[in-house]
């Protein structure tokens, strides 16, 4: 009995032995992954990297880990032109089945899932903002973004009417949509009315409908959907054979 409670304490230290350094060999390697990703990605903070599952050394053993979460506060995105960046906030991102090379140079995930949000003050700067003729007597020009309710976003559009400026901003609701896996679409739903005066509708949309690129998110994930939000949009995203570094 002696004998077995000895070998049973044993097994238990090992065990916690164990555990102890798979912990620690995690944390390690988190850090790791966060500061190549820091140096890839050209990031102005290191991101959030969390590898999940257990034991992690033998996921290592077997070449791949089941799942690898990052965050990354602040990101800055390309809008297709190569001029102006768009700023992604709470970019969130979960890898499914994480591929590596034998020295660990470069990684890649299966799939990949998450969310991050674009505010309406950054969204704001791809709408027409000066004052543009819409019709006979009518300029107009979107002041303003915010959050329409039931996934809508309000427009604010200011307008100037036989040389008066009406007193107050005419609010438009639009819906947003995700087009071609890169670009973010407002259309109105329904076409504002200027006093009463007859206008184009081509010519109202080239004021109250706009879309913005994104392009060059991490690991090359895409947008998959879209929906208003109290402070922005939210955004969901997508990808597989997604590329963490290398």
């Amino acid at each position: 009995m002696r004998a077995l409670r000895i070998l049973l304490i044993i097994a238990v230290v090992l065990g916690g032995i164990f555990v102890i350094v798979d912990r620690l060999a995690v944390n390690f390697a988190e850090g790791e992954v966060a500061d190549r990703l820091k140096s890839t990605e050209n990031l102005s903070t290191t991101p959030d990297v969390s590898i999940n599952g257990f034991p992690f050394l033998t996921q290592i053993a077997g070449g791949s880990l089941d799942e690898v979460r990052i965050g990354i506060q602040e990101y800055e995105a390309g809008t297709g032109d190569g001029k102006q960046n768009i700023r992604i906030e709470d970019l969130r991102a979960d890898m499914k089945g994480v591929e590596f090379s034998g020295d660990f140079s470069s990684a890649t995930a299966a799939d990949a899932t998450g969310t991050a949000s674009v505010t309406y003050d950054e969204l704001l700067k791809t709408a027409k903002s000066e004052s543009t003729q819409v019709g006979p007597g009518v300029t107009a020009g979107v002041i303003g973004l915010s959050d329409g309710g039931n996934g809508k976003i309000k427009v604010a559009v200011e307008a100037t009417v036989l040389g008066t400026k009406l007193p107050e901003p005419v609010s438009v609701l639009s819906s947003v949509a995700v087009v071609d896996g890169d670009t973010v679409r407002v259309h109105a739903d329904a076409l504002p009315a200027f006093g009463g005066i007859e206008m184009a509708e081509a010519r109202v949309r080239e004021i109250t409908d706009f879309e913005q690129k994104i392009d060059g998110l991490p690991g090359g994930i895409k947008l998959d959907k879209v929906e208003a939000g109290k402070s922005g949009v939210d955004i969901t995203v997508r990808g597989s054979d997604v590329r963490l570094a290398g």
